[in-house]
Order: C-alpha cells, then structure tokens, then sequence
C-alpha cells in the first residue's frame, strides 16, 4: 500500500511540475502591465522584454524581505559568474520603492531592475502566476518562454538550461 501511496504522490507531483512548464508564453494580459524603473518610470513588460531581445535573459521575480530570495543570492552570483553573456532582469514584489532601492544596493544586484508596485498578490503577479519568490523565468534570444517555474532549489536546472541555450 505504501509503495502505491508512493508511486501516485510522484505521479502527481511530476504531473504537476510539467504542467507549470508547459507555459511558453507570457498571456497578453502580463506583457500589457507597466512595472517602474529604478528612474521611477512607467514601463509595460512587454518593452521591458523587447530590449533584451536577442540575448538569452533570466528573469528573477524577488523581494529584499524574501528569506528565500536573500539565502539564493550566492548562487544567481554564481551563476551571473558562469552566464556572463546572459541578460538578467529583476522585478521585485517590495511594498515600498526605498526598500526596494535599499535591497538592490545592499544585495549588489547587476542587472535591470523593475518594481511591481502592487507586490505578488497584484496584477503583474497574478498575471504570471506568482505563487513562490523567488521565481525564475528564462526566455531565449527570441524571447520564448524555455522555463517558466522554477524556485531557489532549481539551480541545476536554470544552469543546465542556460548551457543548452548557447
């Protein structure tokens, strides 16, 4: 009986994570909402991807109050070290644009960097279904969607997939 309480929990599970990638393109809805920039300027995601076009890009979805985000940091430096001709964008879910500003100093962050006004449970969030930060997203330099979900414990994956994509 264990065995197949076992078996079906992978089932389930496995089923689960392979739907969650399954998406392959950002909905009409998210690319259509404005995010602010460092400059404190409106900008739609759909602009915001259209200058990383033709680079490989990894989206980080984040926070500076996100245990998770602040204890992943070594390795997206890690990887920032291994992928240096890769585009990194950051949209943080901080509820106030100094912390945010805070946070991108503190934590030296190289990249772009976005702010979804309205945190994870926004409009920008439910568009990409934010459900965990930090979340990574990496498009290829067409823009496609290759990983849609993966969370602070898929480093090998963003990795490995980063290396398929050269």
């Amino acid at each position: 009986m264990k065995k197949y309480i076992s078996t079906l929990l992978l089932a389930i599970v496995s089923f689960s994570c392979s739907k969650a990638q399954e998406n392959k393109q950002f909905t009409k809805d998210a690319l259509s909402k404005n995010l602010t920039t460092v400059e404190n300027k409106q900008l739609n995601f759909r602009e915001i991807l259209k200058k990383h076009e033709g680079k490989v890009t990894v989206i980080e979805v984040w926070a500076s109050w996100c245990g998770d985000c602040v204890k992943a940091m070594p390795k997206l430096k890690e990887l920032q070290a291994n992928h240096p001709d890769v585009d990194y964008v950051f949209i943080s879910m901080d509820k106030e644009f100094g912390k945010w500003q805070a946070g991108i100093e503190k934590h030296e962050l190289k990249g772009d960097h976005y702010w979804a006004e309205d945190g994870m449970k926004g409009e920008f969030g439910k568009s990409i279904n934010l459900d965990w930060i930090p979340r990574y997203i990496i498009l290829d330099k067409d823009n496609k969607v290759v990983l849609y979900r993966a969370i602070e414990t898929d480093f090998e994956t963003i990795n490995t997939t980063l290396k398929n994509l050269k």
